[in-house]
């Protein structure tokens, strides 16, 4: 018995050993916004939703679902500052499987699906509003922008995508 499991813990070692790259070297590569780039991005998301006239809060979430930046535009509510974050944390993790780019997208597919096969368990930080659009780069998901406090979750989702444009080709 004891000769079985050696023998099988070293086929297990040398399946192991076969992998490549980083993998291989126990490490992986992250991409995400610079410090200065994701606070950039939020003001310029605060500023355009200002000057449609809406008082907002954005956040920029890596997809390990951490805050990197965050700014609560002049006269946003105070329950903006968690739903941005909601927003932006639920567009990061969802929309990676599917390829879809915000969580308005999710929200229409989970609108056609029928009701037995939409989540009916709460998640912790998940929404499915409006207003959190996934930051690609090359067609890679590197994290995501939530907005909250337009008086629609569409308009959360034109400030978002309007900031992300201005810095899109400084994403590099």
């Amino acid at each position: 018995m004891t000769r079985t499991l050696a023998a099988g813990a070293v086929v297990a070692v040398a399946l192991v050993g076969t992998a490549t790259g980083a993998w291989a070297q126990g490490l992986i590569t992250m991409q995400k916004l610079s410090a200065p780039l994701a606070n950039e991005l939020v003001g310029e998301t605060v500023a355009i939703c200002a000057q449609k006239g809406y008082a907002v809060t954005a956040v920029v979430a890596d997809l390990d679902g951490v805050r990197q930046a965050l700014l609560r535009g002049n006269g946003a509510p105070i329950h903006t500052l968690d739903n941005a974050f909601y927003k932006a944390y639920s567009a990061a993790s969802l929309t990676l499987g599917r390829k879809e780019d915000s969580t308005k997208a999710v929200a229409e597919r989970m609108a056609k699906n029928p009701p037995t096969t939409v989540p009916q368990t709460p998640l912790p930080n998940v929404t499915y509003a409006v207003g959190g659009v996934t930051i690609m780069v090359g067609g890679k998901a590197i994290g995501a922008l939530g907005v909250s406090g337009a008086p629609g979750g569409q308009f959360d989702d034109e400030c978002a995508r309007a900031a992300i444009a201005k810095i899109q080709e400084r994403m590099k």
